[in-house]
């Protein structure tokens, strides 16, 4: 009896000593002006690890801490982290940290570019972060508009949302047409969002920036090289929020915009996060949009929105995580403007450089589709879809520590995508003279001659009727009543009908060691993607003004029958001028390996290695005219289905292995705690993306594999944190090797649309890249960051075809040494923000300098600026509203330009014999977009 009594007097004793040895512990986080920060990290480490998020007001907590000493860790983006060891000894304690502000996030740890999380001050990589704060303080017009506030990076966001373009420091040959993230790696929390590119299927399609975002780190050329699958040039990683705080928080934003000539936008944001209990935390969040659009049509031009989520298990060695995400989405793109002065560009045929769109109206049209004519499958067509992106992806992502200085790190994803293409491509200018207008219908085949009538579509009512019996002997077109066309021409437009769909897999499995001087990253990272593209265009009648008109157009001659030369819609030549029906299954496969070596207290050796191998294997559909009596319809009296391209049976199959094994050296040198030098040398390569295959080897057998390009890189940057002014610069030389250049081509004696044979070049570009930020005063930052930098064409030749697919009169032109084309010399952002108490302001003012358009270098686009302004009010603590203004004084900028004024041309085509013999000539150009105002209403909880 007096053991039992003994033993539970024993149990209650060491019950009471671990109840008494566990510790609460409360705190706050403030900045140095005594202002609560929110959303900082803070961790315990010992054996195990702990960690919380700060609240609104800067409060955090720990429960259930047995006693001890532990190492507490403090981070958060925008202030210096704090790293101190505390003995906990007491039942409950309270702690108090005050953060200095981190201008340029040296301190703060990176995932992109590193293989282990490192701060930037000690890592040798040109990296930058936008946080929540910067994000929200550009108007939501898609990806590339965002990153035009990332130093050293060009973007051509012009056509809006998607169809954009961004590339680094010269590296940018093949991502000037329609694959602008050629060489760079659009990815979401460390994974591409796309494995593969190829004509009018970019990253960006996929993307969309919203409240779920929490920040943006974007890296530059160096160890893009070896961390990153096929993407040398750079690598932009969209972070989402992490939220692990024990209560529920979360974030509502409510957005109104007017653009351009009155568009309305209306949008709505939300995320929420909290916990789930026993170490289970959740995020999740999206948004909706309705966008009438930056420039005048007559549809929305953009709705639809996403739903991103993820769950997380924390353990004490680590984390799981299972994510997804749900896009639905419309959007479109904006083609050219004409003009006119090729010394001071100046919009022509009434158009107008900030609203003009010249799109097609909306229309609902079913266009045969020549993969099923026997089935009669059609496509149905209408502009105002634009572009319908759809992605539903689901991945798990874990870390574990397992033990021994070993930890392992995994993220894989699965996704289901489609880009479904139903827009315009082209807005070319077309003389009722001109014999295209006629040929065009259905490749001569016949070719009307005579009475032609063209009637508005909607109505049927008359606009004009023209005789063009004179057109083979060059005699204009002559009016037979009052009603003309305006312009006295048609729009040279497509119907461009893509679907592209491709299931993918990818994941990236990484090993650390660490001991002694040596943290040891290797592993392996895999993506296969199945993919399939579908492409038909047809020719299409419309009228060439601001608001153009679709076109019912007949040959009435009289005594004859009447010849429907379109559909009721205005659409002719049914599949005719495009066609494409390709596949692929694309693997890839690398390993890799880094170790990052501390030399000394002063010095990290960071040597990095990637091998990867990449398999294309695939096949294109040869095709024909699809040709029987009377068409398709068999009806002699509807000449717009006579010529419609569709398969012939025969299939040119490709399957090639691309690989090469890629390196990155880099060394970090601490000056002080404060700043430090690096220095990388790096060789990567660049594999052909699909539209090699689906482009270039259109009905002919493919019969080698593409160029594999190189790129080599070297640079020596600075680091530096002092006490009001933080900067980073970086010198850099840069090289691109085997570029492949084709260009399209339209022959208008045989109505035939081609790519010139593939020529291989060369380019170079030494530049300087910088980012600073100064605070003179307590509430004032100066932020300055930008480009100079002399990109050269060094070796460079261009295939002129003359205009015809005939090879009898084609010739190759030497550009070599000229400047490389679409890259600014010099280029900055300058910004000035104010915060006190509840009030925040900004004013940024962007600059890009003069452009060569082609490499002709015969034409430039000049250099233009852009201010932004915004003002902010915090009504409340949880309240708040914001006014955004983008190109506040509405600037004329130029962003791109695609050639003379006539339908397939290209900007290569324009050469400085071009000009002085047709100093009149309109040729297209892409404008900047016009002015928009913002009203953001916030509410967080």
């Amino acid at each position: 009896m007096n053991l039992i009594k003994s033993l539970i007097a024993f149990l209650f004793l060491t019950q009471s000593f671990i109840i008494h040895s566990q510790s609460s512990i409360s705190g706050t986080l403030s900045d140095q002006n005594n202002q609560p920060i929110e959303g900082g990290t803070i961790s315990l480490s010992s054996q195990s690890n702990r960690y919380t998020i700060s609240g609104p007001k800067g409060e955090f907590n720990f429960t259930n801490i047995p006693f001890g000493e532990y190492t507490i860790n403090i981070s958060h983006l925008g202030f210096k982290p704090i790293s101190e060891r505390i003995k906990i000894d007491k039942d409950n304690m309270t702690l108090s940290y005050f953060l200095d502000t981190d201008l340029l996030n040296l301190h703060t740890v990176v995932l992109t570019g590193n293989f282990s999380p490192k701060a930037q001050l000690e890592s040798s990589t040109s990296v930058s972060t936008l946080n929540s704060e910067h994000i929200q303080q550009v108007y939501p017009r898609g990806t590339a508009n965002l990153l035009e506030n990332i130093p050293g990076t060009f973007t051509d966001a012009s056509a809006g949302e998607v169809f954009t373009k961004v590339y680094t420091r010269g590296i940018s040959a093949a991502a000037e047409d329609d694959m602008g993230w050629y060489y760079v790696s659009l990815q979401e929390d460390g994974l591409p969002v796309s494995l593969v590119q190829h004509s009018y299927y970019s990253p960006d399609i996929f993307n969309r920036v919203d409240l779920t975002t929490g920040k943006v780190e974007a890296l530059r050329g160096g160890t893009a090289s070896i961390i990153a699958m096929n993407a040398p040039g750079g690598v932009y990683n969209f972070i989402s929020k992490n939220n692990s705080s024990e209560g529920l928080n979360g974030e509502v934003q409510l957005q109104t915009g007017i653009q351009g000539d009155g568009n309305m936008m209306y949008r709505a944001d939300a995320v929420i996060g909290g916990a789930l209990g026993n170490n289970w935390f959740f995020n999740a969040g999206g948004h909706y949009r309705h966008d009438d659009g930056a420039r005048n049509t007559d549809f929305t031009f953009s709705k639809g929105g996403q739903f991103k989520f993820d769950v997380t298990k924390e353990t004490s060695r680590g984390y799981f995580k299972l994510y997804g995400k749900y896009l639905n989405d419309y959007t479109n793109r904006y083609n050219g403007v004409a003009a006119t002065n090729w010394d001071n560009p100046t919009a022509a045929f009434g158009q107008n450089f900030h609203n003009t769109a010249l799109l097609m109206p909306s229309f609902n049209a079913n266009i045969p589709d020549g993969r099923t004519l026997s089935e009669g499958g059609t496509n149905s067509f209408n502009p105002a879809n634009g572009v319908h992106a759809k992605d539903l992806a689901f991945g798990f992502d874990f870390s574990q520590n397992l033990g021994n200085d070993w930890s392992i790190k995994n993220n894989m994803k699965f996704s289901s995508k489609n880009a479904n293409w139903q827009t315009a491509i082209s807005n070319a200018f077309v003389s009722i003279s001109d014999p295209t207008a006629y040929y065009l219908v259905s490749n001569g085949n016949p070719f009307p001659v005579g009475q032609i009538v063209f009637r508005e579509a909607n109505s049927g009512t008359e606009l004009a009727r023209i005789d063009n019996s004179g057109i083979f002997s060059g005699e204009a077109s002559q009016y037979l009543t009052d009603g003309t066309l305006p312009n006295d021409a048609i729009m040279g437009t497509s119907t461009w009908y893509k679907d592209n769909d491709a299931d993918e897999f990818m994941q990236q499995l990484t090993l650390n060691k660490s001991w002694d001087t040596h943290d040891l990253n290797f592993g392996f990272a895999t993506g296969f993607s199945d993919t399939s593209v579908f492409t038909q265009g047809s020719f299409a009648f419309s009228t060439y003004e601001n608001s153009p008109q679709m076109l019912q157009v007949t040959l009435e001659n009289p005594g004859e029958p009447v010849i429907a030369l379109s559909d009721e819609f205005g659409v002719s030549n049914y599949g005719g001028l495009f066609f494409t029906n390709s596949r692929a299954k694309i693997s890839q496969v690398a390993a890799f390996a880094n170790d990052q070596w501390e030399i000394s207290d002063r010095i990290q050796l960071d040597l990095g290695l990637r091998f990867e191998s990449i398999n294309h294997n695939g096949s294109n559909d040869s095709y024909a005219p699809f040709t029987q009596s009377g068409g398709l319809d068999l009806d002699e009296t509807t000449a717009y289905d006579n010529n419609i391209l569709a398969p012939t049976g025969e299939i040119h199959e490709f399957d090639y292995t691309y690989n090469y094994l890629s390196y990155s050296f880099g060394l970090n040198y601490k000056l002080t705690r404060d700043a430090s030098l690096f220095g990388r040398v790096s060789k990567g390569n660049k594999a052909p993306e699909l539209n090699y295959y689906f482009n270039n080897f259109s009905n002919v057998p493919i019969n080698q594999a593409g160029e594999i390009q190189q790129i080599n890189q070297v640079e020596i940057g600075v680091k530096s944190i002092l006490k009001d002014f933080s900067f980073t610069t970086t010198l850099f030389w840069s090289e691109l090797n085997n570029i492949g250049i084709s260009n399209f081509e339209f022959d208008g004696d045989t109505g035939s649309i081609f790519y010139t044979p593939m020529q291989f070049n060369t380019s170079r570009t030494l530049g300087l890249e910088w980012e600073s930020i100064y605070t003179p005063f307590q509430n004032i930052a100066f932020r300055f960051n930008g480009i100079i930098q002399n990109p050269k064409a060094t070796d460079w030749t261009i295939y002129d075809a003359s205009g015809t697919v005939d090879t009898a009169d084609d010739s190759i032109v030497d550009y070599s040494g000229n400047t490389l084309p679409f890259n600014p010399k010099v280029m900055f952002n300058l910004a000035i923000e104010y915060n006190k108490n509840r009030v925040s302001s900004f004013l940024k003012w962007r600059y890009t300098g003069t452009r060569e358009a082609n490499v002709g270098n015969a034409f430039q686009l000049d250099a233009f600026s852009v201010f932004d302004a915004g003002l902010g009010y915090k009504i409340t603590n949880n309240l708040s509203a914001n006014l955004l203004v983008t190109n506040l004084f509405n600037s004329d900028g130029l962003a791109n330009f695609m050639g003379a004024n006539s339908f397939g041309a290209n900007a290569n085509g324009v050469t400085s014999e071009y000009i002085d013999n047709n100093p009149n000539a309109s040729f297209i150009v892409i404008p900047i977009l016009p002015r928009a105002s913002l009203l953001q209403l916030n509410y967080t909880f």
